[in-house]
């Protein structure tokens, strides 16, 4: 793999910059639907298309796949990234949002970053180097208890309509759990399992945009990825992301 992650932060976090400047003028902000709950914001247009032109021109081998421009021709070797995740959190002014970049050579994931500009929180992964948040080496949780963890998910707009939305899932979870968490960014949440904040996190009929990079990030700080029946993978539409010692109590409740 030939890339400089420190190249890459630069442009992350210039990403990042680019948000910021939408995210400190939010009475100008423009909005619109892609349906009826699902935002898309000016920023994360100019986002996604700084991130598209700067990796095209420092790294013309690689695809790109954006979650507002969609999939260039060649997706052998791609960017993944979602340029707000948490649009709806970002438009109303909240901190948890984040700038999600990963990179897929041959369909194994070698490089992600998630940069939480409001946060000031820049987190990586390169495949077999261990994850980093701001620079310096992080780890899952030692918690071994369910009923002392905390644990987060999400209730995206998507979802509400689906019959299977959830909410009984984490009804069941919050009964035995100590903390529950809803922060809006799934990218976020991942990093915070693989930062030991927090415990697992799980959530449904996501896309590989919003998780790509948090995933690598979580399962080199240590963290187990699976699907809700514990089968180990990056599953999009059944995530569940544990810090492996409350795993087998999880998945009886998912």
């Amino acid at each position: 793999m030939s890339i400089s992650p420190t190249f890459l932060e630069q442009a992350i976090r210039d990403a990042g910059a680019i948000a910021m400047a939408h995210f400190k003028d939010l009475k100008n902000l423009e909005v619109s639907k892609k349906s009826s709950r699902d935002l898309v914001t000016k920023a994360d247009v100019a986002v996604e298309a700084y991130l598209k032109e700067t990796f095209a021109k420092e790294y013309p081998q690689y695809g790109f796949w954006g979650e507002e421009s969609g999939k260039t021709e060649n997706q052998s070797s791609r960017w993944i990234v979602d340029p707000i995740d948490g649009t709806h959190s970002f438009s109303k002014g909240q901190y948890f949002w984040a700038v999600s970049v990963a990179l897929e050579i041959d369909q194994e994931l070698v490089f992600g970053a998630v940069y939480a500009p409001a946060l000031n929180d820049y987190y990586e992964a390169e495949k077999g180097k261990g994850a980093r948040k701001n620079g310096q080496p992080i780890t899952v949780s030692s918690e071994t208890d369910l009923a002392s963890a905390m644990i987060a998910t999400g209730f995206a707009c998507l979802r509400s309509y689906l019959e299977e939305n959830n909410l009984k899932r984490f009804c069941r979870i919050a009964e035995v759990t100590t903390g529950q968490r809803r922060f809006g960014s799934a990218a976020l949440d991942i990093c915070l399992v693989a930062d030991g904040q927090v415990d697992a996190y799980w959530e449904q009929e996501l896309n590989l945009y919003d998780v790509a990079a948090g995933a690598l990030i979580a399962l080199e700080a240590g963290a187990t990825v699976t699907d809700f029946e514990g089968r180990k993978g990056i599953f999009p539409k059944q995530i569940l992301v544990t810090n492996g010692k409350i795993l087998d109590q999880m998945l009886p409740l998912m």
